[in-house]
């Protein structure tokens, strides 16, 4: 029984992703190196007309502060006309926007991109009247990251 339920949900987590509850964090794989993610997810970003606002990489930051961390890189993007309007549904909103995703490499040499799910922002924005923009929001995101997901 516990066997065929992990198999299970090893296979719902290869084909789809699903927020942790707790933090809201979708975790993906990546089929590529760092560099290839980061350059892959900058392309489709800039292919569907999105404005990139920064890339911040994180384990330069730290190497500057002399601490070791694995290789980190987070990317700033959004769509202004779309992501403005969750924050006239709540101003606090804009603690999670614009869009970041992270690419970060862990101990095994495995990439991974991650973000937070927009439909956790909802809930813990209390965001009950955009529901079609959080829906888009979730779908862009989702062809964005299935541009490097590992199959």
């Amino acid at each position: 029984m516990c066997a065929t339920l992990a198999v299970l949900l090893a296979l719902l987590g290869a084909t789809s992703a699903i927020a942790d509850e707790f933090d809201g964090i979708i975790r993906i794989p990546s089929a590529y190196g760092m560099d290839e993610t980061i350059a892959r997810i900058k392309q489709d970003v800039a292919q569907k007309g999105i404005m990139f606002f920064d890339e911040v990489k994180q384990s330069e930051l730290a190497a500057k502060a002399g601490i070791t961390l694995n290789p980190s890189t987070l990317l700033v993007f959004g769509n202004p006309p779309l992501g403005s309007l969750f924050l006239t549904s709540n101003p606090d909103s804009g603690l999670d926007w614009p869009v970041r995703l992270l690419v970060r490499q862990d101990d095994r040499g495995a990439v991974w991109v991650s973000y937070t799910d927009f439909s956790w922002i909802a809930r813990r924005h209390n965001i009950k009247d955009r529901d079609a923009q959080f829906k888009m929001a979730n779908s862009v995101i989702q062809s964005i990251t299935d541009s490097v997901r590992a199959k």
